[in-house]
């Protein structure tokens, strides 16, 4: 099992910013840092991995996540993420 991760109260992108109780990112950031991490740890822009494991507009890695069952899809809609994110989207939407 993975260890829990607990939200400190400060952006986890490095920007110091202070962010909302259970949120580990100000909004937005974590597109900044997902970008970041590619960049640091695989030299590429995240269009170049995804290129790079043959994703791309030909062959989505979010119906792939879904199949493997790392992801979920919305009972009620074509929403799909990890199963806190289907959560959210739910109690958001009412589905």
């Amino acid at each position: 099992m993975t260890d829990r991760l607990i939200p400190t109260g400060t952006c986890w992108c490095g920007c110091g910013k202070e962010v909302g109780i259970g949120r580990f990112f100000a909004q937005g950031h974590d597109k900044v840092a997902e970008a970041a991490l590619m960049a640091v740890r695989y030299g590429a822009s995240v269009p170049r991995l995804l290129h790079d494991h043959d994703f791309g507009p030909a062959n989505s890695v979010t119906a792939a996540a879904v199949e493997s069952g790392a992801w979920e899809k919305c009972s009620d809609c074509d929403y799909v993420g990890a199963p806190a994110s289907i959560r959210n989207h739910q109690k958001k939407t009412g589905h």
